[in-house]
This record gives C-alpha cells, structure tokens and sequence, in this order.
C-alpha cells in the first residue's frame, strides 16, 4: 500500500499517488506528470484513475496529459464553469475501489462551485475514514479563499462553512491531505506543517474557532485577496485542458550577441535581489527563482516571449520549470554571465540600496519630488504603515506602474526588501531611472523603532 505526497516548490501546491493491489490514483496532478507514471512502475502499480478536488487558479493541471499517458479515467466535481473537456462528472456518495483503498466523494462546494473532496477508506478496517483530500477548502492552518464569485460573496463564503462542516463530520482521527501548504497564494495563513488531523484542525486552526456561520461569513467577505491576470489562463486551460509541458526544462543557451539581437517582450533576470541591484541588463526585470510562481503571471501574460538571464545554468532550469507550470513556456532562451558581459564592455544598470536613517532624513526633510512607494499587501500595511509612503501591491504596478510620475524619485519598500526589487525592476523595465530600494525595509524599520514599528513617523 503506498501514499505518496508530491511538493511542487514555488506554487506552494500538494498532490498525492496512492495505491495498492496492483492499482494507483493520483490527486491533482501538476503538469509535468511523468514523475507520477514512474513513482507508480517503481511500486509495480498501474494508474487507472485520477481526480481532481477542483478547477485550479494557479497551476495548470496535469490530468488531461496524465490521462494519455495512462489511460486512466478523470474524475471532476459538477457545477464547473463550463465543460471539462478531459473529464468524467464525480457526484456525492460515489466510490471509487484502488485495491484495498476506496475513495469515496464529497461535494464541498465554497472555494470553487465544483469542489470535491476525496474521503479514504482502508477496506480492511471498517470504523471510519483513514484520512481525507481537502483541495482548496481546508488546509493545515487556514480554509480556502472565497473571493472568486464577487456577485456571490455571502452566498460562496456561506457554501465553505456548510462544506467544512461536512468534512469535519469524518471524524477527529481522519489525517488531512490538503492541495497546498504555506506560500501559496490560495490562502493566507496556512501553517508550515504540511500534515495534520480533523482533530487537530478543529482544535486549533483559527477559521474553525469562529462561533457562528454567519460570523464566518463576515470574516471570509472581509478578507483581502489579489487575483493575477494569470489566473483567468489557468481557469481556462483547466476546462479545456492544457497541452503536455516542454519535454526539455532547459532554455537554449544564448550567447550575449545573440541576446541583444533576439527579439522578446520581457528580459527577466532571475538571479537574487542583491546580485539584480548591483548590476544587471537594461530593460530587464526581477523576478528571483523563488519569487516567480508568486509574481510571473501579474507581469507575463499568454504568449508573451521571454528571455531569461540567470547565475547559471541550473537557475535557469528552475526559473523555466517555474514558468511552464503556470503555461507562460514561451521562452525563448536563456543568458549566464551577467559579470563577464560587463568585463566585455556591455552597459549595466545598478539601482542604489538605502538605509533606515536616510528614509527617515527624506521623510523629516520633506524632499521634494520624491515618494516613498511601500508595495505589499494590504493586509500587511493596516498592521503597520509608514507615514507619509504611498501604496501600490507589487502585482498591481502590472498597470498601474502608468499612475506614477518617471520625472519622480522613487523608493521601493515592502517586508525585507525582496518584493521592493521586484517592484523596481518592474520599474526601471518600464523607463523608470530615479529608483532606489530601502534595505530591510518595514523589517529594517521596526528593529530601528521597536518590533511593533512605534514612532512619530508611524501610521
């Protein structure tokens, strides 16, 4: 018998492979899904279903391209948004045996009107489920977000109560299998544990102590979430059913001739913040390996070709796995030697590091001409802002980078200074050129002003 968790780094997403008696399944697949077929024939196990707990927002999913490679039957809930062209409909009550194991549905409809989750039975044992595949609606810490039916908002954030209720209902012993874990952008207070029980859920997680349904209907109404345009791509390839990934993760090596004569819409330099800051190619952006499941898709958008710039060779393997599992793989190659372009003569770009002491000279000495831009989230900044800044969300200067004023000196703030450089970069791509980024930023401010951010410069 084998249960087998599959992290996907970056999306922050969790899918699983069970199997036993000769027979696997998979839950919610990623798309570059060979990794499944092989764990499975190592085990000696053919997969002959797949289900998908929903309709994903943020990563294409592999279930259309799984199902050519095996065979095997797609399970998804009703109630889609339109035709899930590669899938058979799974409803309430429906089992479904793998050996030993049984799969049985649940619908649990909030986050997604199409939402299942996946009750597991170990056959040999007869009292109660052994553990439960929650998709977006439960996970360790956290319930799923609520936020994409806006003309419905009480009504969907209504259904996620009732179906957590459902769930729940399975029993404290039940072992919690959810779709994501802390980082993705399908919640917002996710624990770092990846495992956990109903019981421990109920205990413990902060969305499950609120008293009454309509109390957790205020809360989830009242929450603040951001939708990137990507989202819309993925909703519809979802349906229709995206195409196999790349078979090459690797971009075509580009000299530096050849990546001044190619032809792109973004030149994204992947390497860290400090390394893009100290210097880098004109109208390149940042967007560090770790950041682009968070940030690609407000800045890329379908069938836009890219150029990548990276330290190495392996950066840019993860920087094209990154971009390909969220369908934005039309890339058109890569660059390594940003130092030795410059020992070539190439011009660089540096954008300039401030500290706490010269923010607050700015902030005191009234500068003119100059604005300081603090780029998080807005949950974040009603913790805690710096008077007289200005607020944009990173993934928002997609457009409306065009409110602000290039004649303008700007600094970039957000937690540490990562989101800042994103933010800049964006920027000085877009012909920004009086750009600087404050170190350590809110982080750096309140170990200057206490852990709390006090003082006279603070909202």
């Amino acid at each position: 018998m084998l249960l087998e968790k599959i992290r996907t780094p970056g999306l922050s997403h969790l899918s699983y492979l069970i199997g036993s008696g000769g027979k696997a399944a998979v839950i919610d697949p990623r798309r570059d899904c060979e990794c499944y077929v092989e764990m499975a024939r190592a085990e000696g196990l053919e997969i002959t279903h797949i289900f998908e707990t929903h309709r994903n927002e943020d990563l294409v999913s592999g279930a259309p391209i799984l199902k050519e490679l095996t065979g095997a039957r797609v399970l998804h809930g009703p109630n889609a948004a339109g035709p899930v062209e590669y899938a058979e409909t799974a409803h309430e009550d429906d089992e479904f045996e793998i050996g030993q194991l049984k799969l049985e549905v649940l619908e649990t409809p909030g986050h997604t009107d199409d939402h299942l989750a996946f009750v597991l039975h170990d056959t040999a044992y007869s009292d109660g489920p052994v553990g439960v595949f929650t998709g977006d609606a439960l996970f360790v810490g956290d319930v799923g977000r609520t936020d994409f039916y806006p003309d419905r908002k009480r009504e969907v954030a209504g259904l996620l109560y009732d179906s957590l209720q459902k769930i729940l209902a399975l029993g404290d012993q039940v072992i919690l299998y959810p779709a994501h874990g802390a980082g993705s952008v399908c919640g917002s207070g996710m624990a770092e544990r990846e495992f956990s029980t109903l019981g421990h859920e109920r205990a413990n997680n902060p969305r499950l102590q609120i008293e009454s349904r309509d109390a957790f209907i205020d809360f989830k109404v009242e929450e603040n979430h951001y939708q990137p345009p990507y989202f819309r791509l993925m909703e519809r390839l979802n349906l229709e059913g995206g195409d196999a990934a790349p078979r090459v993760m690797r971009p075509k090596r580009l000299s530096l001739p050849q990546l001044g004569d190619i032809e792109v819409d973004h030149l994204v330099d992947v390497r860290e913040p400090l390394a893009f800051a100290s210097g880098h190619l004109p109208v390149s952006m940042n967007l560090p390996v770790g950041m682009i499941s968070a940030f690609a898709g407000w800045f890329i958008r379908e069938g836009e070709r890219v150029a990548l710039v990276a330290s190495d060779e392996d950066q840019l393997e993860a920087a094209m796995t990154h971009l390909v599992r969220i369908a934005l793989d039309n890339i058109e190659g890569g660059y390594v030697g940003v130092v030795p372009a410059a020992a070539q003569g190439k011009a660089m770009r540096t954008i300039p590091m401030i500290g706490t002491e010269e923010v607050e000279r700015r902030l005191r000495g009234g500068r003119d001409n100059w604005t300081l831009l603090d780029v998080r989230d807005a949950d974040e900044r009603a913790e805690g802002a710096i008077e007289g800044s200005r607020h944009i969300y990173v993934g928002e200067l997609n457009v409306r980078y065009c409110d602000l004023d290039p004649a303008q000196h700007y600094t970039l703030m957000c937690a540490s200074g990562m989101r800042a450089t994103v933010a800049a970069g964006w920027l000085a791509s877009r012909g920004f050129d009086k750009l600087d980024i404050y170190l350590g930023s809110m982080g750096a401010w309140k170990a200057a002003h206490g852990r709390s951010g006090s003082g006279d410069l603070l909202e």
